[in-house]
């Protein structure tokens, strides 16, 4: 039987502290054919050096991450496509899951991918909690896909930042297919960069499209917008309470970004 070929599209902005570690996950993917496409946004670090050595394609562009993701599915070659984000490592297993999975069922167009995050201190350890409460809610969002489909329907909204990685599934899906099969292998989130001002920082920039974002797909901002939708995902499991430190850290995270991102909703949407 013929591998299909599997096109990993990453945006990279001077990712050269994680991005080797990404790489190095995809050359030890038990399936073998893939290639990979790197979208630069024009680094100043050794970003572009280390894609080289792992023989990727490597393309130029400017804006938002969107917008570099939507090149990189026009330059990709694959029957299916894998977006990546640049500080995420793969499990050796997702590829050939993916494309088992995907291969089984021609109404499949996307699969969700489990991810779990690695960060330091009681940030990481939050968030890391937090994700897995998502395992098979509406809050995950498919990584894998048909390429043909995606490209017939446009890829990612590029004058979306709010959720923008949700907005190829949402179009997929109201194309007739399905969208929320998934694998077992996680993918390996390395936040240890991240603290709290950041955080909030980025949920206050996502917010200046969070109006647009409710406009075009209101069934599904619900569920993305809505901090009583999420705290009763938590609330609902069991689990939650056997780790009230762990829990209460959630809440409280969940609730300063839901500010943040309201207020970002106030200012400006314009997206360069």
């Amino acid at each position: 039987m013929v591998s299909p070929l599997v096109s990993i599209v990453i945006p990279t902005k001077n990712s050269s502290r994680t991005l080797s570690i990404c790489l190095t996950s995809i050359s030890r993917q038990t399936y073998g054919n893939i290639e990979i496409i790197v979208v630069d946004g024009y680094s100043t670090d050794d970003t572009v050096e280390i894609a080289r050595r792992f023989g990727a394609y490597i393309y130029r562009h400017r804006g938002e991450r969107a917008r570099a993701k939507n090149l990189g599915l026009r330059m990709a070659s694959g029957k299916y496509v894998l977006f990546l984000d640049s500080d995420m490592e793969l499990t050796p297993r997702v590829i050939e899951e993916c494309v088992a999975l995907a291969e089984s069922d021609q109404r499949i167009a996307g699969i969700v991918i489990p991810e779990r995050s690695v960060g330091s201190g009681w940030l990481g350890r939050i968030r890391d909690f937090e994700r897995s409460f998502y395992m098979d809610t509406s809050i995950e969002s498919p990584r894998f896909f048909r390429r043909d489909i995606a490209v017939d329907v446009g890829g990612f909204d590029e004058d979306l930042v709010f959720y923008e990685e949700a907005t190829l599934a949402h179009k997929i899906e109201r194309a007739g297919y399905w969208v929320k099969a998934r694998i077992g292998s996680p993918i390996i989130h390395h936040e240890e960069g991240l603290s709290l001002s950041r955080l909030l920082m980025k949920r206050y920039y996502y917010g200046k499209t969070l109006a647009r974002y409710i406009s075009r797909y209101p069934e599904q901002a619900y569920m993305q917008v809505s901090p009583i939708y999420r705290i009763k995902i938590f609330l609902g499991n069991r689990r939650f309470y056997l780790y009230p430190h762990l829990g209460v850290g959630v809440i409280a995270v969940k609730l300063l970004e839901y500010i943040a991102t309201m207020i970002g909703s106030l200012s400006s949407e314009h997206i360069e």
